[in-house]
């Protein structure tokens, strides 16, 4: 598994048994409640 820091462009990693890359990433910070990580990833295998 890998961590909310750890996102970063084109970093691959496995999820739920499926190799994923992340496209996309953007740290939230909302005005009322706690950051997220938004991302957006795709599969490498298909």
């Amino acid at each position: 598994m890998i961590s909310a820091g750890d996102f970063r462009n084109g970093v691959t990693f496995d999820m739920d048994g499926q190799v994923v890359s992340i496209i996309e990433f953007q740290h939230v910070k909302p005005g009322k409640g706690a950051a997220f990580v938004r991302t957006k990833i795709r599969n490498v295998i298909t």
